[in-house]
């Protein structure tokens, strides 16, 4: 037994089992599970016994038990001074006495509860002996770590007996956990156990449904919900013997683990569909709570509903929900005959909106206009607060000033002096980028007669076409609505299944004639728009050739003045060192410095007014008119060049020197 079992624990509760059977009883109750008072006044109740091993050598004591009858022939229980034989100095003792009592045991190793006590002492004072577990101690278990092997207990059964595995090994091993588990697989059996004994032993887990018992010691159990499998686990590992043989067919080691079901299986599949029904329900009713409730349905039309909407599509603030009535109604197909003219009415009182719709936009752009300047007036007030307070930074840097300050003061001067001069300069690029868009929409009006009178014939081109358009949209419309009739009339002759009248005779002969004319009339609209569309390329590609002619032209112009230029400095070498020098001044001279440097920052040339916007942050007396004179004065340092097409053709000035170097 001891060889099987492999721990101490078993070999501790087989010494209880033998001085059981030297004449005390067992307890016929879990101690785990009991919640009732120890009955020790009744002749029939159980007496509680403790067999302990105290210092591995001693002999074990037995508490005495003495019956002294009385009046009503009940017994009661003497306690004299050895009713206690554990010694208090002793915590091995202590903790085997409360792990056989179903309690965790209590973390008192080493120094005692109390020292050198004479149990003996309590007797003669009229104290009762001192236990652990007594009121006012304050000695209660502490909680079990969950890094600590639980300690399990025994359990006594009415036809067998479950003994703990030893806390020291590991637990024993299960399979994954299927989903909606309730059956487990329970192993380990003895031979010579019945189904009552299974049942004895599960019924404490819980609601058993079913048991299906193999004849190779193992069965298969089925509880009422999932929980209970976990309660079975806990049995796993437990050495099971029936009464108190020792035969092998009468013990077993429990085996307990989880096992597939398709019962299971298919209850839980159920409970999950279940639970997606309400998930769905749920957000159903959550998504019909927030949509936001559906329009009001457009009536049909009537006359009367006509007349409503008409005078709604003449105040401001229905026109929305009548315009959208009225589209709803002409896609639907009421316009007929009889309706036509209601429809024509309610578009004129609709497009009678137009000139109130092009009225509130002028304002808004007006407004926005005004915006834009409120805008560049209090930026330009920025400005000048910024350029003021630059000032107050340079007249402070100067010597006179600058040597009264710490360094540390000095150093935050030039900080604030370099940020505010940042800021400044990012504002500046700002309005001069407000002004260059103003000049930029300016110059846009300034352009050459031809290619004013060319955009004007385009123009013209254009608006014819899209006329043509508009008049070939408008007769297809016509045509499929001539048709439609055309189908309505025939399909009432098909249902009267009468002879035709003369008059419908003459209205389908009519109806006929004019499908024609429309056709002749549309075929020759289509022709023009072809011819007018031929023209339009003819006029745009000849534009394209005049375009790259003048651009030869000019070309050919500058090349012509350069090699003017260059002849008669070659012939004139003398005069031209005794004529006077093209730049007239210093000043001059330093903007010609200037604007090389910028122009050579900027290879692919700038016009004039990006140039002399660069200048007049430096001076800003500086003129366009003067600088765009200097620049032509110097050909071989700056070039002119006119860049784009048509609206936007620019001109552009760019660096030459180098270029020129060679040519002087």
């Amino acid at each position: 037994m001891h060889g099987e079992n492999g721990g101490g624990s078993f070999s501790l509760a087989d010494s209880h089992m033998r001085q059981s059977e030297g004449g005390l009883n067992q307890l016929p109750f879990d101690p785990a599970n009991n919640n009732e008072p120890l009955q020790f006044g009744s002749a029939s109740g159980p007496l509680v016994t403790e067999g302990l091993i105290e210092n591995g050598g001693e002999s074990s004591k037995k508490r005495k038990r003495t019956n002294t009858p009385s009046a009503d022939n009940s017994r009661t229980l003497n306690v004299d001074s050895t009713a206690m034989t554990l010694p208090m100095s002793d915590p091995t003792a202590w903790a085997t006495a409360m792990n056989n009592l179903g309690m965790a045991p209590l973390g008192i190793a080493g120094q005692p509860i109390l020292p050198d006590f004479d149990p003996a002492l309590g007797m003669m004072t009229g104290i009762p002996p001192i236990t652990p577990m007594m009121p006012g101690l304050g000695i209660v278990p502490p909680p079990i770590p969950p890094d600590m092997p639980v300690v399990k207990e025994i359990i006594h059964c009415k036809s067998c007996t479950l003994f703990p595995p030893n806390p020291n090994l590991p637990p024993p091993a299960t399979r994954e956990r299927p989903p909606g588990c309730k059956t487990v697989f329970v192993g380990g059996l003895p031979e010579n156990g019945t189904e009552q004994i299974i049942v004895e032993v599960f019924e404490q887990c819980g609601e058993i449904i079913a048991i299906r018992k193999s004849k190779k010691n193992f069965c298969h159990i089925r509880f009422a919900e999932e929980y209970m499998v976990d309660k079975a686990l806990y049995l796993s590992g437990y050495r099971i013997r029936l009464g108190s043989s020792t035969d092998k067919k009468d013990t077993g080691r429990l085996h307990v683990d989880f096992a597939q079901a398709r019962d299971d299986l298919y209850e839980w599949e159920c409970k999950q569909r279940m639970l997606a029904r309400e998930e769905r329900h749920r957000r159903r009713m959550e998504e019909e709570r927030l949509r936001p409730p559906s329009p009001p349905p457009v009536v049909h039309y009537s006359d009367h509903e006509c007349s409503i909407v008409a005078e709604k599509l003449k105040d401001d603030s229905k026109f929305s929900e009548a315009v959208q009535t009225l589209l709803t109604w002409i896609e639907r197909g009421e316009v007929n005959r009889r309706s036509a003219n209601n429809f024509y009415s309610m578009i004129q009182s609709a497009n009678s909106h137009v000139r109130r719709l092009v009225n509130e936009k002028a304002a808004h752009e007006k407004d926005m206009e005004e915006a834009k300047e409120k805008f560049k007036q209090a930026l330009s007030g920025i400005l000048i607060q910024f350029e003021q307070i630059v000032a107050v930074y340079h007249s402070a840097s100067k010597q006179k000033a600058w040597d009264h300050f710490t360094k540390a003061q000095r150093k935050n001067i030039s900080v604030w002096c370099k940020q505010a001069e940042e800021i400044r300069n990012i504002h500046n690029d700002e309005l001069m980028g407000i002004r260059r868009e103003e000049e930029m929409e300016m110059s846009d009006d300034e352009i050459e007669e031809t290619t004013e009178t060319k955009e004007t014939e385009e123009s013209a081109l254009v608006s014819q076409t899209e006329a043509l358009k508009e008049e070939n949209d408008s007769l297809r419309w016509q045509l499929d609505a001539y048709r439609n009739e055309v189908e309505l009339l025939k399909q009432e002759q098909g249902k009267a299944h009468r002879e035709d009248d003369p008059n419908k005779e003459q209205q389908l002969k009519l109806l006929q004639q004019a499908l024609q004319g429309m056709q002749q009339h549309l075929l020759k609209v289509q022709e023009e728009y072809k011819k007018k569309e031929a023209e339009l390329e003819k006029l745009k590609d000849d534009k394209l050739q005049v375009e790259k002619m003048l651009e030869n032209l000019k070309e050919k112009e500058s090349r012509t003045s350069r090699l003017g230029t260059s002849n008669q400095d070659s012939d004139y070498p003398l005069e031209k060192t005794m004529n006077s020098s093209p730049i007239k001044s210093e000043r001059e001279a330093l903007l010609v410095g200037i604007i090389s440097t910028f122009l050579h920052v900027h290879p692919f040339g700038a016009s004039i007014e990006y140039i002399c916007s660069y200048l007049q942050r430096l001076d800003n007396k500086i003129c366009t008119s003067d600088v765009e004179r200097l620049m032509g004065r110097l050909q071989h340092t700056f070039k002119q060049e006119m860049t784009g097409v048509g609206a936007s053709l620019e001109k552009r000035w760019k660096f030459c020197g180098f270029e020129g170097l060679k040519l002087t």
